[in-house]
């Protein structure tokens, strides 16, 4: 009896252990980023995107939207932001026994970005971002069949612009006029390569 109440009592402790240590951890992640130490920032995001590249496919994320997100990979990061890009492939299907594309590379990269920019304004733990810039790139092709990555679609995305949005409801083509990301749509569905938006950060540039 006596050692039973002593394990459970070692165990309670180690538990008790494990809990504070946590909890000093994130209070030191929280405070490194309340500072702005960039390479905190960073370090968090870089932890966080790899873990979302070794993830499976979570529940309800169609598979093609998720190979997206895994491709992400981080260009700049200031003390309230970050840059980063990622790709997009059309989606394709058996139609009339022949293979059309159902989805467009554009169409792909606007879910993408919509995904992405949920993930991290609010999913990276211990850190709070006030802004994210996602530049979509895909393939094109030249006549010599070389192909080379464009990008086809640029957003800033503002905590402010998106922080009372339903973003289940929310059509991903909505949500790229919401944010007024850059694209170029000649309306006959031909995929275009536009500029990236240029990097600056916007809080920071802001006149107060």
């Amino acid at each position: 009896m006596e050692w039973g109440i002593i394990i459970v009592a070692v165990f309670l402790a180690l538990v008790a252990y494990t809990i504070i240590q946590e909890t000093r951890a994130q209070m030191h992640w929280r405070g490194l980023v309340a500072k702005g130490d960039v390479d905190a920032i960073r370090q968090l995001l870089v932890a966080e995107i790899d873990r979302w590249r070794s993830d499976r496919v979570p529940k309800d994320v169609p598979a093609l939207l998720w190979h997206g997100v895994q491709t992400v990979e981080i260009i700049a990061v200031s003390a309230t932001g970050a840059r980063v890009n990622c790709s997009a492939e059309g989606e394709y299907a058996l139609v009339n026994g022949q293979r059309a594309e159902t989805s467009s590379p554009l169409a792909e990269g606007m879910k993408t970005t919509k995904k992405l920019a949920d993930m991290l304004l609010y999913d990276v733990p211990n850190l709070r971002l006030d802004h994210v810039q996602i530049d979509v790139y895909t393939s094109f092709r030249d006549e010599g069949g070389h192909a080379s990555a464009r990008c086809i679609l640029s957003s800033l995305v503002r905590r402010g612009d998106v922080e009372d949005l339903d973003w289940e409801a929310t059509p991903a083509t909505e949500f790229a006029e919401i944010v007024g990301a850059r694209f170029v749509d000649d309306g006959l569905g031909a995929l275009r390569a536009t500029e990236p938006l240029p990097w600056s950060d916007p809080i920071e540039n802001e006149v107060i």
